[in-house]
């Protein structure tokens, strides 16, 4: 991901999937001779030869409601795009003009279950320059949100990052100024009722068949990390990030300092507590609060877990990722309830992920954070402090 610059998505505000389960138009079969005989060789006016009137109740008329009277067969009301019980959904025919252009993509192995499965239909959320969100959380059972990534942008665990040409060239400018955060919960240029679909290893949306080509695995492995690579590495990483421009949405909140003391004293109560009332806090589709807690989880599960002694930082993971994922979907926007989930199995950002390898030596810190920082902006800050403070916690609770 380093060294390319921040794309965009061609096209991406303007959607032309048909909506999920929209059917498509309907096509006339052949023409079929009437069954219907005229008396004394005139055509049938309602009457039959003996005078008396038809009967007009229904299932009792000469003409199916699928048939007219000329003997063509026509598709009957809700005959089209009505898929037999217990079929497979496929998605909608679209028409020779809107013909999705095929675009390669690596994605997330935390996404391998949904992509491997047959295909299944599922909304856009948010269309913007960079990034389209896709919801499948009604099919999955769970939040289940996909990101489908321009290059040099920050690649959330549930990416899917596009290869699309003409975009690779030198890492952005660190003074580049960000667009502002949507007010709202979606972003108002996606309905509702935009489709999608994703299944046998591709996903159809906002006219783009993008065909997964290979896998990145989002959860890293750290260690065995020593207490004083760990603490070298948090120190570097918040070196960076004091002299960075972006800070978190809820900088100056009480509740994010309440919840990195309640961490380090090891008071699992109170830090649930805490925790809890962060969810959903903050502007955007990505509130401040959730990606504050996902650094603290990844920081307490993936390096508490590499550092003699991490096992309490573990535990505290786990009880916290318990707490902030349950109901999460009703609590915060459904992106921010996937990368919640993904936090608390040690699934990462492909910048957070590189932050944690340099703590273990990997690479120097100071590139992988301001990476992090830059490509993430807001939300790498968020995540960034998240870092630090689960990296305080899991050194306090290594020696407690």
């Amino acid at each position: 991901m380093e060294g390319v610059t921040r794309g965009k998505i061609p096209g991406a505000a303007a959607p032309i999937l048909p909506s999920a389960g929209q059917p498509s138009t309907p096509q006339p079969s052949a023409p079929q001779p009437s069954k219907s005989k005229p008396s004394n060789g005139k055509p049938s006016n309602g009457k039959p030869s003996n005078g008396k009137p038809s009967d007009s109740r229904p299932g009792n008329s000469e003409h199916s409601p699928g048939q007219h009277s000329s003997g063509e067969r026509t598709a009957g009301p809700g005959a089209a795009g009505r898929p037999r019980a217990g079929a497979p959904a496929t998605p909608p025919a679209l028409p020779s003009r809107a013909a999705p252009r095929a675009v390669p993509g690596v994605a997330s192995l935390a996404l391998h279950r949904l992509l491997r499965e047959p295909l299944q239909a599922g909304r856009v959320i948010a269309v913007l320059p960079d990034v389209i969100y896709l919801d499948f959380g009604e099919y999955a059972g769970e939040p289940q949100v996909i990101a489908l990534t321009a290059p040099g942008v920050i690649c959330p665990p549930n990416a899917i990052t596009l290869k699309l040409p003409g975009q690779d060239g030198p890492a952005p400018p660190a003074g580049a100024q960000e667009p502002a955060r949507p007010a709202g919960r979606e972003d108002r240029t996606a309905g509702r009722e935009d489709g999608a679909w994703v299944g046998n290893g591709r996903v159809l949306a906002c006219g783009m068949d993008v065909q997964v080509r290979r896998w990145w695995d989002p959860s890293p492995v750290v260690g065995p990390l020593s207490r004083g690579r760990l603490e070298h590495g948090v120190a570097s990483l918040a070196r960076v990030y004091s002299a960075a421009e972006y800070r978190p949405g809820l900088d100056g909140h009480d509740a994010p300092a309440a919840l990195a003391a309640r961490c380090a004293a090891g008071d699992l109560a109170s830090a649930v507590e805490v925790a809890e009332s962060l969810v959903g806090l903050g502007p955007g589709l990505t509130p401040s609060g959730d990606s504050m807690i996902s650094g603290l989880l990844l920081a307490l599960r993936l390096l508490g877990g590499a550092t003699p002694g991490g096992t309490k930082a573990v535990w505290l993971a786990d009880w916290l990722g318990a707490a902030v994922t349950c109901y999460a979907e009703q609590r915060t926007t459904a992106l921010a309830a996937t990368l919640l989930h993904c936090a608390a199995r040690g699934q990462a950002a492909e910048e957070v992920s590189a932050v944690l390898r340099a703590f273990a030596g990997q690479k120097p810190v100071e590139p992988a954070a301001r990476r992090l920082l830059t490509a993430g902006r807001a939300t790498g800050a968020e995540l960034t402090w998240g870092l630090i403070a689960g990296c305080a916690a899991a050194l306090a609770l290594s020696i407690s």
